[in-house]
């Protein structure tokens, strides 16, 4: 008899509800379709989250019975408009969309454990309310995984490596080799001006609409230089993100005791 599959779409209805249960961790991989500068492909964001959440079931998903859901692969890219390809849905298309996707998990499946891997950063300010809602309107325990910021404390991600940069290449280079174009990789002449980048991406006191096409921050739509990625360094990012999953896990699981219930 094959052993059973951990990704649910794999499973047959009548496996499902013999193999999942409430305390199970459903796995949804979140990401975006934009540019990524002229040597990354548009769908960088979901390859990113669809392979490290593969990875992280591989390694977690038997400990603490994780399953892998569909993937979603558009988010909120406005940031990245200015270029053909990027599919960006509004604000309040992501929220109901999430909520729809909440809503059928809990109508179909015994779990109440949601972790949502995110490849695509601006879908980060949404998410962090949503969660909130998740939660008390369909009772779902949940948590988001940004895995870049997740693995950064651990590796040597450069703090203005933003997008495109040497940590999303590197990754590529490990899960999608065939996708990078590594012929366009080319040094950064002249790195995003630091000052620029401090105030209109990372200022906490001050928000600002920023676009990977302004000049100040950006080169070919990539901020950060991706010239020195490699899937040495990929690997490491991975390595970080899996070592790092344990205690998320544990605490999902933790927070599932005190979650209370829609009336």
């Amino acid at each position: 008899m094959r052993p059973p599959s951990r990704c649910l779409g794999e499973l047959s209805f009548q496996e499902v509800s013999r193999s999942l249960h409430e305390t199970s961790i459903v796995c949804l991989p979140l990401g975006a379709i934009e540019q990524h500068g002229p040597h990354l492909p548009l769908n960088t964001d979901i390859a990113v989250a669809q392979g490290l959440s593969e990875r992280v079931i591989a390694r977690w998903g038997d400990e603490f019975d994780m399953w892998l859901l569909p993937s979603v692969p558009l988010g909120l890219s406005r940031e990245h408009d200015w270029a053909p390809g990027t599919l960006s849905l509004s604000i309040s298309a992501f929220v109901v969309l999430i909520k729809e996707v909440a809503r059928e998990i809990v109508r179909s499946l015994p779990s109440r454990n949601l972790l949502i891997m995110n490849g695509h950063g601006g879908n980060r300010g949404v998410l962090d309310n949503l969660l909130h809602e998740l939660q008390s309107e369909f009772g779902l325990n949940c948590c988001v995984v940004h895995p870049f910021d997740l693995a950064r404390s651990h590796t040597s991600i450069p703090e203005g490596d933003v997008h495109g940069g040497i940590a999303e290449t590197s990754v590529m280079l490990v899960l999608a080799p065939h996708l990078v174009h590594q012929e366009r990789l080319e040094p950064a002449v002249q790195l995003p001006d630091q000052k620029s980048m401090l105030a209109l991406i990372f200022d906490r006191g001050v928000s600002f609409p920023w676009r990977s096409d302004d000049p100040r921050l950006a080169r070919n739509g990539a901020i950060g230089d991706a010239s020195a990625a490699s899937d040495e360094f990929g690997q490491r990012i991975i390595d970080a993100v899996l070592m790092q999953m344990q205690p998320v896990l544990v605490r999902l699981l933790e927070n599932q005791q005190t979650i209370r219930r829609p009336c």
